[in-house]
């Protein structure tokens, strides 16, 4: 038997505002778990005028994730939010346009090339270990975040483009700040009862488009510049050195949809998400691996020998090594996802769970409960990175955890950029534990560390003290 989405039962709703009484939109991911614990595996909610089915049970979560491009689209409000900041990439399309760039971002993310951008990472690399070899010698506190966006922004922009922007070394306003403004705007707009940019705009609007405005210039120059350089050297089209020059590759090949416009959105979206997804998975792995003396000291173990006396990976097959490195970043993801929520439109009627969803309707996928679920993980809510081992110490693939997991998303719209988002981690995990020690962990009011959600989940702001090892 299967009931009506209207039969489903959720918190009580008032007139105009449906439930946004009852959600603390700053953390909007909390709010919708807590509601799940009082309501169950599915509720229905109301927020503004927009109508959902939440969901947390993680079967039903998998089945969804797997049903797309076809029989679930990204929400035509989230596309249309993306599409007026200049966000129409993979992430944000949908049907035919997201076919062809999936395509087009899948090149460049391809294993093959991924050598090639290693330079690039591991000079990144370099320079944050010298930052922090400052602080530690100085003694100084400092935003750990702040240090580690500035890493993601140069990895991401020396893969990305070939562009060497050094913002771990530079003291001045850099595209950092201004892609700091676009996570939080589109949180903003994407859970306002109304669209009021559309005919006012507010100081935070002015400055969001300031921002993206230098944004869209300078991702262009480097479009230009890119073309220049394939024109230049050939070669490059067989052997791409960076990701925008494999995505114009492949936006130039015969009979492609593409446009330079993809491409442009594209590069942006890399360049956002980027930016605050990887940092703050690093930022939760070190302070939950700090709250563990055994975690600690087996990550030092680990970077001793993979590394030896170097002080970072070199290598593409070090880096790749850091077996416990990368259980603890799975680990992490399980515990804090950057990611605890994804937001789905129905293409077609379909029955999730037992429950008739008509074509058009918005599903909320909260994807934690699922992860801290003891019929899926003994002690769920422990930091144990060895359940990603197997009994040999080697990084097994742990299927289950994976499936109810989900930190990547599932199906064929899972994140093109998981393995480089992977190995950024490794390599910012095992320089840090091979070269110091976290002397030091607090908030600067010294109250609890607390999750804040704007599109992806980060924790409040840490002040971190190093000593060198």
């Amino acid at each position: 038997m299967t009931r009506s989405l209207d039969e489903v039962p959720g918190p009580r709703q008032l007139p105009l505002i449906g439930n946004l009484h009852q959600v603390d939109l700053a953390r909007l991911h909390h709010s919708a778990e807590l509601l799940s614990d009082k309501h169950g595996s599915f509720y229905r909610l109301r927020l503004g005028r927009r109508t959902m089915l939440a969901v947390s049970d993680p079967i039903a979560i998998g089945k969804i994730l797997k049903d797309r491009p076809d029989g679930f689209r990204r929400s035509q409000l989230l596309e249309e939010v993306f599409r007026e900041m200049g966000l129409a990439g993979v992430f944000a399309t949908n049907g035919d346009i997201w076919r062809a760039q999936r395509k087009m971002v899948g090149a460049a993310f391809d294993p093959r090339h991924i050598k090639a951008y290693f330079p690039s990472l591991a000079r990144s690399t370099e320079r944050l270990y010298r930052r922090w070899c400052d602080h530690a010698d100085r003694g100084t506190a400092f935003d750990l975040q702040a240090d580690l966006m500035r890493f993601t922004v140069d990895a991401v922009a020396g893969v990305a483009f070939g562009a060497d922007l050094n913002t771990i070394e530079s003291d001045r306003e850099t595209i950092q700040t201004h892609l700091n403004r676009v996570f939080p705007m589109l949180q903003r707009r994407l859970t306002s009862p109304i669209p009021y940019w559309r005919w006012v705009r507010l100081p935070v609007d002015r400055a969001l488009d300031r921002s993206l405005c230098m944004l869209q210039t300078a991702v262009t120059a480097l479009i230009k510049e890119t073309r220049e350089r394939l024109m230049q050297k050939p070669e490059l089209r067989i052997a791409p050195a960076n990701l925008l020059e494999a995505m114009l590759v492949e936006r130039d090949s015969p009979g492609t949809p593409l446009t330079d416009d993809d491409v442009s959105s594209n590069v942006l979206t890399m360049l956002v998400a980027g930016e605050d997804t990887t940092a703050n998975t690093l930022a939760w792995l070190v302070y939950l691996a700090s709250k563990n003396p055994a975690a600690i000291r087996r990550l030092g173990e680990e970077a001793d020998r993979v590394l030896g006396e170097a002080h970072w990976p070199t290598r593409l097959e070090i880096a790749s090594a850091h077996r416990y490195a990368s259980a603890c970043a799975h680990e992490t993801m399980r515990l804090k996802p950057v990611a605890p929520l994804l937001i789905v439109q129905a293409l077609r009627p379909v029955v999730v769970g037992d429950i008739a969803i008509p074509t058009g309707t918005v599903l909320m996928a909260i994807l934690r409960p699922g992860a801290m679920d003891a019929r899926y993980f003994e002690r769920p809510d422990t930091f144990e990175p060895e359940r990603w081992l197997d009994s040999g110490g080697s990084q097994s693939t742990n299927t289950v955890g994976e499936r109810i997991s989900m930190p990547f998303g599932a199906g064929p719209r899972i994140c093109p950029g998981r393995n480089l988002a992977l190995l950024e981690m490794n390599m910012v995990t095992s320089m840090l534990f091979r070269n110091f020690e976290v002397t030091g962990l607090r908030t600067p009011d010294g109250a609890e560390v607390k999750e804040w959600f704007a599109l992806a989940m980060a924790p409040s702001k840490l002040l971190v003290t190093l000593a060198r090892r």
